[in-house]
């Protein structure tokens, strides 16, 4: 088979792979599509812990077996505990080998049927994005159709589905982006309002004209968390998946208790969270934003797209 192999820092090639049988619990399936993510190119960039090579990358993926088709759950090994992962949790994709590649063996319980109305591309798309979102918004922040939402970095994958999510059960969302381009396609795709996070004074003037937000939800962490929730309703929540902009370097602890502010985070998504994902996307017929698809063997070219910032959505490789 062929895929893509992380082979050292910064190095990746597109090249023949042998693949070994598949354990007693895991089955071999064929892989027609995959999708990119962040963690792919933080892995290439080094910038990822515990880091082995060789390794094939990838965490989302559909593939099938006996002519039926399946979609991955890219959380391995979750455990008991609905709460959190348990210590031996891993993403697909590394350290175990994954999705960017024709074939791949995967646990039986890792694999669901695709919800029926997307295509293949647009199933794809959705697996590590959409549980990340979901369990974000619903596991942990507990939304609902009156809240007020800002989802911030839009045009990422799970800042998309988040805002799809959370429009589908009736939430009015704003939104921010360091691109006044992908600030005009979220207010296309019914954004109430939204702002460049680079511009302070245009960000709290939102939030004033809004009244503050019941809920955030964000990925950059940085500089600019505290002043993310000071823009909360008193009693509100912000959930943070990731720390794009780096560690949180100050926070106003008074701002916190006496608004009774929830601060969580959270990670990728149990089996249940990747279940009730599926079901939500197949009741509402969300369909993923997809920015563009590219054989798998330019995968570079991806990466590049992805590194300069350039997407709307998720970008997929066809195999």
């Amino acid at each position: 088979m062929k895929g893509i192999v992380l082979k050292s820092s910064g190095e990746t090639a597109y090249e023949n792979i042998s693949l070994n049988p598949p354990n007693s619990d895991e089955c071999q399936i064929s892989l027609t599509h995959s999708a990119l993510n962040h963690r792919d190119l933080w892995i290439i960039l080094g910038k990822y812990p515990n880091i082995k090579f060789p390794v094939i990358l990838g965490s989302d993926g559909i593939g099938s077996m006996c002519q039926e088709g399946f979609i991955i759950n890219p959380g391995l090994l979750w455990g008991a505990d609905p709460t959190h992962q348990s210590d031996k949790f891993e993403v697909l994709g590394m350290p175990t080998n994954g999705t960017f590649a024709t074939q791949i063996n995967i646990p039986t319980n890792a694999l669901f049927p695709k919800p029926s109305h997307l295509s293949d591309i647009e199933a794809a798309a959705l697996p590590l994005a959409g549980v990340t979102a979901y369990r974000s918004l619903f596991t942990r922040a507990k939304i609902s159709p009156e809240h007020k939402v800002l989802i911030t970095g839009i045009g990422g994958g799970v800042a998309l589905f988040g805002f799809q999510f959370a429009k589908a059960i009736g939430c009015q969302v704003w939104v921010t982006s360091g691109q006044n381009l992908k600030l005009q396609k979220a207010l296309e795709l019914g954004a109430e309002g939204g702002s460049l996070y680079h511009d302070e004074a245009a960000f709290k003037s939102m939030a004033k004209e809004v009244g503050g937000f019941d809920i955030i939800l964000d990925s950059a962490g940085g500089s600019n968390f505290d002043l993310l929730t000071k823009q909360l309703k008193p009693g509100g929540t912000i959930v943070f998946y990731g720390a794009g902009q780096g560690p949180i370097t100050h926070l106003t602890a008074a701002n916190v208790f006496w608004k009774q502010l929830n601060i969580l985070g959270s990670t990728m998504g149990s089996p249940s969270d990747f279940s009730e994902m599926l079901l939500f996307v197949e009741k509402h017929k969300i369909k993923p934003i997809v920015d563009s698809v590219f054989p798998l063997q330019d995968f570079q070219k991806a990466i590049n797209r992805m590194q300069d910032g350039e997407q709307f959505g998720k970008i997929v490789f066809v195999h």
